[in-house]
């Protein structure tokens, strides 16, 4: 059996988790215990489908990995059309997934409000550096960073929309390959928001850190 199962909306999601988890010692920065990540057995997104697909088809998607992996992570944004927001979302996949098989402590539902844009934006230069400024002093200064990301507040509003106008003034095309580039990078304690300290908190109680004694 392997360890654990990522099952995510789309490409984007794909290539962040690529970059979260395919850093050397990449348990050390999640501040868990060992556990093995093979992107090309351990990390499955949901083709054509996107966030509301993953939503009603998520359970059958990941009825086959009960027999492979010992946990899963089903990972989705809120905010999609016709979504019924983040709590319902959880809640009935949870149920659904729950009615295939998997016992509620071996898996959980990440639900990123309102979407995946949130665990991307710090304030650190890998991040400006790949969406085309110099620093994080140019990329703040940006009429359109600085009118969606007050001071003293953690994200920008409309973090999708920031990113996109960002890009598009850059020329920039936007691809998964730079969302992958930022979650190589970055800290991971840089990203407070709750959705990612969710699924910190989940690695870690799974996978705890092993405290030698000798």
């Amino acid at each position: 059996m392997r360890d654990c199962l990522f099952l995510v909306a789309d490409k984007n999601m794909e290539a962040t988790f690529k970059g979260f988890l395919g850093r050397d010692g990449f348990q050390h920065s999640l501040c868990c215990g060992e556990f093995g990540f093979d992107p090309s057995h351990d990390l499955v997104y949901a083709a054509a489908d996107n966030d509301p697909g993953l939503f009603v088809r998520g359970h059958e998607l990941l009825r086959p990995y009960q027999s492979t992996h010992r946990h899963a992570v089903v990972v989705l944004d809120a905010e999609w059309d016709g979504s019924p927001g983040a709590e319902v979302i959880q809640e009935k996949l949870r149920n659904q997934i729950v009615s295939t098989g998997w016992s509620e402590e071996s898996f959980a539902v990440i639900v990123i409000d309102p979407e995946l844009e949130m665990w991307i934006w710090q304030q650190n230069n890998h991040v400006a550096t790949a969406l085309g400024a110099d620093s994080m002093q140019s990329l703040l200064a940006d009429d359109a960073v600085r009118q969606a990301w007050p001071d003293g507040q953690a994200k920008p509003d409309r973090p999708k929309e920031v990113l996109e106008a960002i890009l598009k003034k850059n020329r920039i095309p936007r691809s998964s390959a730079i969302y992958k580039k930022i979650t190589s990078q970055v800290s991971v304690q840089g990203c407070q928001d709750g959705s990612f300290l969710e699924l910190l908190e989940t690695l870690r109680n799974w996978f705890p850190v092993e405290v030698n004694h000798g």
